[in-house]
């Protein structure tokens, strides 16, 4: 396998630190799977699950703690007015 040095800023290192952590593997295994994405015509790495896409917006919306389970917020749901 040949060797290859390249020179990041910092954030990108950071992110690629984070990716590698995340996946379980080096940097430098994030780097071939991107590269080799790239070369395929995908331009990226795998796609990653909505909780990762998503993490930056867990807990930024504010509201009742109970909204999934209490019936009560969907009474007028929809727009037709249930008989009680």
């Amino acid at each position: 396998m040949k060797t290859l040095s390249l020179k990041v800023h910092h954030a990108l290192d950071a992110k690629l630190a984070a990716l590698a952590k995340q996946h379980g593997t080096t940097k430098s295994a994030v780097v071939r799977e991107a590269v080799e994405a790239y070369a395929r015509g995908n331009g990226g790495l795998a796609a990653a699950s909505a909780f990762s896409l998503a993490k930056d917006l867990a807990g930024c919306v504010s509201g009742p703690m109970d909204l999934s389970v209490n019936k009560e917020y969907l009474r007028d749901f929809g727009g037709k007015k249930r008989k009680k």
